[in-house]
């Protein structure tokens, strides 16, 4: 199940990234009044676990610096309610995903079939310890094919997030630090220009890396050890593990159906870069 879990992130984390990449979703938020980009994808990933306060969202999303949650939460929702937010990124995400498949492969019986498909495993792990999964849980499931689809993607996405920050966590791996482990696994380098941390205070990303050198992580040049290339990888296995249960409720047969169908969903959405 460790290797379907791999399978199913790379076939399902194209349709997620619609939301953040497409500009349905932002040209949504941003008609209701929120005033930036980030306004908008704090407002609206957080709502889910309610009016809670920047502190709780800072330590669920897990990989932002501190003070960022506290520059969008609660500001975003004193005049928009998150229910609304919540709503419009649903509108445009699935908007933006059939506009990329086109009328036909979004119509198609073989987009209905995934969307009931990831439905059934997304709604089926249990929840606790999985506080982002656990807010998306808590919403309607749309009734719509291409929006339930795009939901479910999310919920499972949540899930495996809430358990990647297990699995940071028991690394003893913090939210910077663990971009900087990403970059330079996508080979980036230095790993500080990385678009999510190259904004921080040089003094803050000088700590962190001189953190990662103490603990025998990454090299003088700011590369990966072997030390670091293995802590890496463990928890990335653990993150697949961990994120295995939902499709124990779909049977050999239905996980083989479910890979076929969205095989030509993904390929297309990767072709666009989920744009």
């Amino acid at each position: 199940m460790t290797h379907t879990a791999r399978r199913m992130f790379e076939l399902l984390e194209p349709i997620c990234l619609v939301t953040y990449f497409a500009e349905e979703s932002n040209e949504e938020l941003a008609a209701l009044g929120h005033r930036t980009y980030w306004d908008g994808y704090f407002a609206s990933r957080a709502a889910p676990l309610g009016r809670v306060p920047a502190q709780v969202v800072h330590a669920a999303f897990y990989s932002f610096a501190d003070g960022e949650a506290a520059r969008h939460i609660p500001s975003a929702w004193e005049t928009i309610p998150p229910e609304a937010s919540v709503a419009a990124r649903e509108r445009g995400s699935a908007a933006s995903v059939r506009r990329i498949l086109g009328d036909e492969l979004a119509g198609s019986p073989g987009l209905v079939r995934a969307a009931d498909l990831t439905t059934t495993a997304a709604t089926s792990a249990p929840t606790e310890g999985r506080v982002m999964y656990a807010g998306m849980r808590a919403l309607p499931v749309p009734s719509d094919p291409v929006a339930r689809l795009w939901h479910s993607a999310t919920m499972l996405r949540e899930h495996r997030g809430d358990g990647h920050v297990a699995a940071l966590v028991g690394a003893r791996i913090g939210g910077t630090e663990a971009h900087v482990l990403w970059a330079l696994a996508e080979g980036i380098h230095p790993p500080e220009s990385f678009g999510r941390i190259h904004h921080l205070p040089k003094e803050r990303l000088a700590a962190v890396m001189d953190g990662l050198r103490e603990r025998g992580l990454v090299d003088i040049d700011g590369r990966f050890t072997d030390v670091g290339r293995e802590t890496r990888r463990r928890i990335e296995a653990l993150t697949d593990e961990l994120a295995a249960a939902p499709y124990d409720a779909l049977s050999p047969a239905e996980l083989d159906e479910l890979v076929a169908e969205l095989e030509p969903i993904t390929a297309k959405l990767v072709a666009a870069g989920s744009r």
